[in-house]
This record gives structure tokens, C-alpha cells and sequence, in this order.
């Protein structure tokens, strides 16, 4: 063999899963906790502001200063978890998309659309409410195992459910919230766009926790079933 075949890259070896998805995979789950580290900073503060404010069209007889530094506290929360949250999506959309790419080398006939989907399909209007569910779907059973002979082919999907149900709902309770929070002109009103933002806030810690699991559980299962 000479010495330039020697130095030829070797190439990917069908089913054999880069390293590059395992290290993304520990930068998408620290991102997603500095997510819901942020979440739990907007909770704090939602409930400050929720406090400060009584239930009968009327501020409560904190000081005025207390107040403005709550509303404060809260306007920088919001601000926290936009940049926390930025970052966190482009990555794991980054690994979303190369984690199909690399299941399709186990079992490219799981899937119905190309690797590219996996990235298109959480940009395209009401389409990304449902075609990223069934890409991780269609992942998570082509990384599922295969059972012993005889025994029937069953691929648990809850920990997608999981993660896809709390995300969506987060997101449009999260939408309905800002909604309110905006056209609110009464204390009340604000008083309850608040506890309603604050409830949203704690489905997205919950969504933030369930993605690290999912994240991390189909990186797992894809490069035990890429080395068996």
C-alpha cells in the first residue's frame, strides 16, 4: 500500500455514529438547562409581580419604587430567556438534523422524507407543530433495538410524547399569555397575564428537562445499536 493511500481519509462506515452527535448532545442538554435555569428566574420574578398586585383593580400597598423594580426584575427575565433560548434551538435543531442523518444509515427505510426535513420542518407555519414529532418518532424506532427472535416489536415512544406535548403546549400557552399580558389595561388583568405567563414558564422548565432526556436517551440508543 503506498504512502498517499495511507494518508486517504477513510470513509463513514454505515451504521457507525460520528462523534460529533455526542458531543452535541452534552452542549444541547447544557443549553437547555441554562433554559430552564432562565425559566425558573421568570417564575421568581412572575410571582414577585403577582404578589405585588391585588386582585380588585387595585395595586397593592407596596411602595411604588418596590413595584417599578418588580415590573424591572420581570422585563429582564423575559430578556434572559430570549438570549438563553436563541442559542439553545439553533444547536439542537443542529443536532435534530444530524441525528437523522446518521439514523438513516441504520435504517433508511424508516424514514419517508430526507435528512433535510429534519431541519425544514420546524421552520415551515403550522407544518413545524407536527412534522418534527414525526421525524423523532421515526428516529427513535429505527435507534430502538431489535427484540429477541420471537418476541413482538414493540418501540416505547413516551419519552417523545413526553417531550413534544409539554413543548407544544408551552409554546402555545406561551403565546396566549404574551396575548393577554399585552392588551392587558387593568391591574387585574396584568395580575392574571402574569399567572397565566408564569404557568407557561413552568411548562417550558418541564419541556426543558423532558428534551435533555429525550436527547440524551436517542443518543444512547442510536450508538448502542450503531456498535452492536
Amino acid at each position: 500500500m503506498s504512502e498517499s493511500s495511507e494518508l486517504r481519509p477513510r470513509p463513514l462506515l454505515p451504521g457507525r455514529v460520528p462523534l460529533s452527535s455526542h458531543v452535541l448532545v452534552a452542549a444541547v442538554s447544557a443549553l437547555l438547562a441554562v433554559v430552564a435555569l432562565s425559566d425558573l428566574f421568570a417564575v421568581f420574578a412572575g410571582v414577585r409581580v403577582h404578589l405585588l398586585i391585588d386582585g380588585d383593580d387595585s395595586f397593592a400597598t407596596a411602595p411604588q419604587q418596590e413595584l417599578d423594580a418588580a415590573y424591572g426584575l420581570y422585563e429582564t427575565a423575559g430578556n434572559v430567556q430570549i438570549m438563553a433560548y436563541v442559542p439553545c434551538a439553533v444547536l439542537f435543531v443542529v443536532w435534530f438534523f444530524l441525528m437523522r442523518r446518521n439514523t438513516g444509515l441504520l435504517a433508511p427505510d424508516r424514514f419517508r422524507n430526507g435528512p433535510g426535513w429534519a431541519i425544514g420542518a420546524w421552520v415551515i407555519p403550522l407544518a413545524n407543530f407536527w412534522m418534527p414529532y414525526r421525524i423523532a418518532v421515526d428516529m427513535w424506532g429505527a435507534s430502538t433495538p431489535l427484540p429477541d427472535d420471537g418476541e413482538p416489536y414493540r418501540a416505547s415512544i413516551w419519552p417523545v410524547n413526553l417531550w413534544w406535548g409539554l413543548f407544544v403546549s408551552s409554546t402555545l400557552f406561551g403565546r396566549y399569555a404574551a396575548s393577554r399580558y399585552g392588551n392587558a389595561e387593568t391591574p387585574a388583568q396584568v395580575r392574571s397575564a402574569v399567572a397565566q405567563y408564569v404557568a407557561a414558564d413552568i411548562l417550558d422548565l418541564a419541556a426543558a428537562a423532558a428534551a435533555v432526556y429525550f436527547a440524551v436517551r436517542l443518543t444512547a440508543m442510536q450508538r448502542l445499536k450503531a456498535s452492536g
